[in-house]
């Protein structure tokens, strides 16, 4: 079971990598660690499971954060209609998305900083995203508003981009130029 402990922290360089891709089918040791990336945020939402295991509690979770440079990230969350998005995803790339930007009100969190960065994140307002989920099925997902920007978030991820990098009026020795073209 993934916990707090296994979340790996700003300033761990496996942060700053650009993930390597993820051999198709799954072999079983990734497919088991995107099960337990998936599992911990869920657990994490889960108030008695967040308080017994001392979770923060979150939305996604990037293989790099627990020390894995590899193309994957797990996601428990909910757009404005309700609908839940709880999957593991490989290998997920933007194949297209909006001119139009959006942020979340009150700035963005993460399970690798432990302070409070304020700030706005300009993501944009609608992505369409195509991948493998954990059992091997190729989907595309067109998304908007709060989930697009966490698929946002866990995809600058495997780029090796932190979401402060994103803030104009932002400054601090950990925050990096974004890479051209992102």
């Amino acid at each position: 079971m993934i916990t707090m402990k296994d979340i790996i922290r700003e300033g761990n360089p496996i942060l700053r990598q650009k993930a390597k891709e993820v051999s198709l089918p799954l072999n079983e040791e990734d497919k088991s660690l995107l099960q337990e990336m998936l599992d911990f945020v869920i657990n994490s939402q889960d108030p008695e499971l967040a308080e017994k295991y001392d979770l923060r509690p979150g939305v996604g979770l990037a293989a790099p954060q627990v020390g894995v440079s590899k193309r994957m990230f797990a996601i428990h969350a909910t757009d404005e209609q309700d609908r839940l998005y709880s999957m593991g995803l490989v290998n997920p790339k933007v194949i297209s998305h909006s001119v139009e930007e959006n942020h979340l009100e009150g700035g963005e969190g993460c399970l690798s900083v432990d302070r409070d960065i304020p700030g706005n994140v300009p993501r944009h307002s609608r992505i369409t995203v195509k991948a493998t989920t954990l059992e091997g099925e190729e989907v595309t997902l067109r998304l908007r508003g709060f989930i697009a920007i966490v698929f946002q978030h866990e995809l600058d991820h495997l780029e090796g981009i932190m979401f402060y990098d994103r803030i104009e009026d932002f400054s601090d020795k950990l925050k990096r130029p974004l890479p051209k073209g992102i």
